[in-house]
């Protein structure tokens, strides 16, 4: 009995320092849950510099206009996460669908 306490405490250290690494890294923790062992985390999207982008688009006649698109397109989605621990006390992570 001793035994599986230690262990649950073993797998809160872990989910918690998966959770500290994570948003040192820049995501938000957005809902937390210490019995069942999951998190939901959340990372915004980055600003992208229209003015800058529109030099280098007037500069290249037009040609950066793809990778403005592409860095417009990707920058204003918005990642999920959700960390956890499973059964047996292995530590996952797994991205979420964001509508």
């Amino acid at each position: 009995m001793k035994n599986n306490q230690l262990s649950q405490e073993q797998s809160l250290q872990v989910f918690s320092n998966m959770i500290s690494n994570k948003v040192h890294n820049g995501f938000t923790l957005e809902e937390r849950n210490d019995e069942m062992l999951f998190a939901v985390l959340s990372k915004g999207g980055k600003v992208v510099n229209h003015g800058l982008n529109f030099i280098i688009f007037c500069l290249t006649l037009g040609l950066w206009s793809f990778a403005w698109l592409y860095l417009t397109l990707e920058a204003s989605k918005q990642r999920k996460i959700l960390v956890a621990i499973d059964e047996d006390g292995c530590p996952f992570e797994e991205k979420c669908l964001v509508a």
